[in-house]
């Protein structure tokens, strides 16, 4: 595909992707000129909810950024279990790490609700990071957060209580000493959630029961009101 077709595709989106890209932190200290390059390359993919992105072995052609929607990354295990390893929402991009290896999808990639992306080639990648040091060290910078991410997954895992993963969900945006949402849409469905946080659905369940019943959170559907922070912070360095 040339480069005028890929923008007519992207334009037709209804986003301007060069703007879009430029919002990202991965790409905010790029010029103009630089956006072009990328956005050239950049083209729309849409799926709806319950729909693959892609499945594990396809192979890497770029990567994924969400402009609206919402993804789950996970795999089968051999018992055909299902293991979520990430929900990425908007703004949030995935795949660079298989596109730098050069091999296949390890995990597949599925949209938890009616879901826009955005697909960077890699062939384009591979040129900017050729040409700008800047672009590097922006993608390094990206990748050392999701792996610092996965590395925090492993130790809640292994040294927190149930209660305190769920917590440590609720609170994420705000931090332990920083302003925590009041409310937390599980838009992506308790049992995804659960996996996510390496819980049944039962013991997620329980778990919601037991913070309800400790006055710390109200739940109505999706919808985790939280009604005492500091409670929350105290239950959770507690372990419950």
């Amino acid at each position: 595909m040339n480069d005028d077709t890929a923008q007519r595709k992207a334009t037709q989106s209804g986003i301007r992707v060069q703007e879009f890209l430029g919002r990202l932190p991965l790409f905010s200290m790029m010029s103009e000129t630089e956006l072009e390059r990328i956005a050239a390359h950049t083209l729309p993919a849409y799926a709806a909810k319950g729909e693959a992105v892609f499945h594990a072995g396809d192979p890497c052609t770029g990567f994924h950024i969400v402009v609206y929607g919402q993804v789950k990354l996970g795999f089968h295990s051999p018992q055909g279990g299902e293991k979520v390893v990430e929900i990425i929402g908007p703004g949030q991009s995935f795949g660079e790490a298989l596109m730098f290896l050069e091999k296949p999808y390890i995990v597949f990639a599925q949209a938890l609700a009616d879901t826009m992306l955005l697909h960077v080639a890699k062939h384009c990648v591979f040129e900017e990071l050729a040409r700008e040091p800047a672009f590097a060290r922006k993608m390094l910078s990206g990748l050392s957060r999701r792996l610092h991410g996965l590395v925090k997954d492993v130790e809640a895992y292994s040294l927190r209580s149930s209660a305190e993963r769920f917590i440590g969900f609720l609170l994420r945006d705000g931090g332990e000493e920083g302003a925590a949402p009041a409310q937390v849409q599980l838009s992506a469905g308790k049992s995804v959630v659960a996996s996510r946080l390496n819980m049944t659905p039962e013991h997620f369940s329980r778990v919601l029961h037991e913070l309800s019943d400790a006055g710390l959170i109200a739940v109505e559907g999706k919808t985790v009101r939280i009604l005492d922070v500091a409670g929350l912070r105290g239950y959770g360095r507690n372990g419950g």
